[in-house]
C-alpha cells in the first residue's frame, strides 16, 4: 500500500508540476486562446446568452434528417465558432490548485495501480505510463481536433508525453526497487 500511495502521490505531484510549467512559465497553450481587439463588443453581444458552450451556428436539435442535412450543406465554406460563455468570471485559483492536483494523484494512483498489477521492468512501466497518457490525448483532446478543429492538439500531445513520462520515470524507478 505505501508503494502505491507514495507512488501515486509524487506521480502525480510531477503531472501537475509539467502542466503548471506548460500552462504559466512556457506558455505553451497561449495559442489557443486568442484575443480580439472588440473583445468588449463581442461579449456584450453574448450577454443574453446562457451560460453554456455553443456551437454556432447550428441546426435546431429537433431538426429532421433532411433539414440537417440542408443546413449542412447550406454552411459549407461559412465562418463558424465554438463558444464557451460564462456570466461571470470568477478564478479561484486555490480551488483550481487543489483539484487539479488531486485530479492528477488520482490518475497516477490509477496508472500506478495497473501498473502494480504487472512484474514489469523499468522500460515497460516507463512505456506502459506514456500509453495511458496518449490514449487519454486521443480520446479526448485529439478526438475534439478531429470533430470541432479545436486549437491545441500540438501542445496537449506533448503535455500527456512529458506529464506521463515523467510519472512513467518515477514509477519505473520507485515500482521496480527491490
Amino acid at each position: 500500500m505505501k508503494k502505491l500511495l507514495l507512488g501515486a502521490i509524487v506521480g502525480g505531484i510531477l503531472a501537475f508540476a509539467w502542466q503548471t510549467l506548460s500552462w504559466t512559465v512556457l506558455h505553451l497553450h497561449d495559442s489557443e486562446y486568442k484575443q480580439t481587439s472588440n473583445q468588449d463588443a463581442v461579449i456584450t453581444s453574448l450577454g443574453q446568452l446562457e451560460e453554456g458552450q455553443y456551437l454556432v451556428p447550428r441546426a435546431s436539435t429537433t431538426a429532421s434528417m433532411k433539414e440537417m442535412e440542408d443546413f449542412e450543406k447550406s454552411m459549407e465554406g461559412k465562418p463558424w465558432a465554438i463558444v464557451t460563455y460564462h456570466k461571470s468570471y470568477k478564478m479561484d485559483m486555490t480551488m483550481n490548485i487543489v483539484r487539479g492536483l488531486l485530479v492528477s494523484i488520482i490518475a497516477a494512483f490509477l496508472i500506478c495501480w495497473i501498473l502494480m498489477k504487472q512484474n514489469s521492468s523499468f522500460g515497460t512501466t516507463f512505456m506502459s505510463s506514456i500509453f495511458i497518457g496518449v490514449v487519454g490525448y486521443l480520446f479526448i483532446p485529439y478526438s475534439g481536433h478531429i470533430w470541432y478543429q479545436t486549437p491545441g492538439a500540438t501542445t496537449n500531445l506533448i503535455d500527456a508525453l512529458v506529464s506521463w513520462g515523467l510519472c512513467g520515470l518515477w514509477l519505473g524507478w520507485w515500482l521496480n526497487r527491490k
